[in-house]
């Protein structure tokens, strides 16, 4: 039986491998923000492993960093998370039939995972993509949380290193050969304006949802 984790594509391990490159630097960032700003080395890496979702993890630690209830942490994190609630019902046929394989692709859902998987042709590529960019995000952004958590306060301020800018260069970088299409083209752009719309009036993570109603200006396929 074939693996779901192999693959022969150069280019999605190409991509893949350059995503987790940038996922593990922002995973020392956000290893080193949480223990600089007082948080035991343990959290963090605990939070990485159970939460696995990077925006919501900065938010959540954020918010408590500045004083804020573990409820609101909690509840601003659940509420970014909902972007991921399409991405769960197009991805039900890349995670496979078993009870456990349902449950751990659950929670290997992210904005990576799902461009990856999304993108490929037929149902068995898109498998393969899931399962080999969400356990190799999942390793790397644990790993690299881990090494924040580790050198703690010895990174300084991560923001003067330009950690911060990696991951959404990376994911831009990605994004530009699908732009080439024209409906693509088309419903990027209005869901971006959307989202950059709605940002000063909506909390974090709504704008993102709202952005799916770019989807509806690509019209039909002829």
């Amino acid at each position: 039986m074939r693996s779901p984790f192999r693959t022969n594509d150069p280019r999605l391990l190409h991509d893949v491998a350059l995503v987790c490159l940038a996922d593990g630097v922002i995973g020392i960032s956000f290893g080193a923000i949480a223990v600089a700003g007082g948080m035991p080395a343990w959290l963090p890496v605990a939070m990485s492993l159970v939460v696995f979702a990077g925006a919501a993890q900065f938010s959540a630690v954020g918010i408590l960093l500045t004083g804020g209830s573990p409820l609101a942490a909690a509840a601003t994190g659940l509420l970014l998370n909902t972007r991921t609630v399409p991405f769960s019902l197009a991805l039900t046929d890349s995670l496979g039939s078993g009870r456990a394989a349902r449950l751990v692709g659950a929670h290997l859902i992210t904005d990576e995972t799902a461009a990856f998987a999304l993108a490929q042709p037929d149902p068995a590529r898109r498998r393969t993509a899931f399962w080999l960019s969400g356990l190799a995000l999942f390793a790397t952004w644990n790993v690299g949380v881990l090494a924040g958590s580790l050198a703690g306060n010895a990174l300084g301020d991560t923001d003067t290193l330009g950690l911060d800018a990696a991951y959404p260069a990376v994911l831009l970088a990605l994004t530009l050969p699908a732009l080439r299409d024209t409906r693509t083209r088309r419903a990027a752009l209005a869901g971006a304006a959307l989202a950059l719309a709605a940002t000063p009036f909506l909390p974090p993570g709504l704008p993102v949802l709202l952005a799916l109603a770019g989807l509806l200006t690509a019209g039909r396929t002829s």
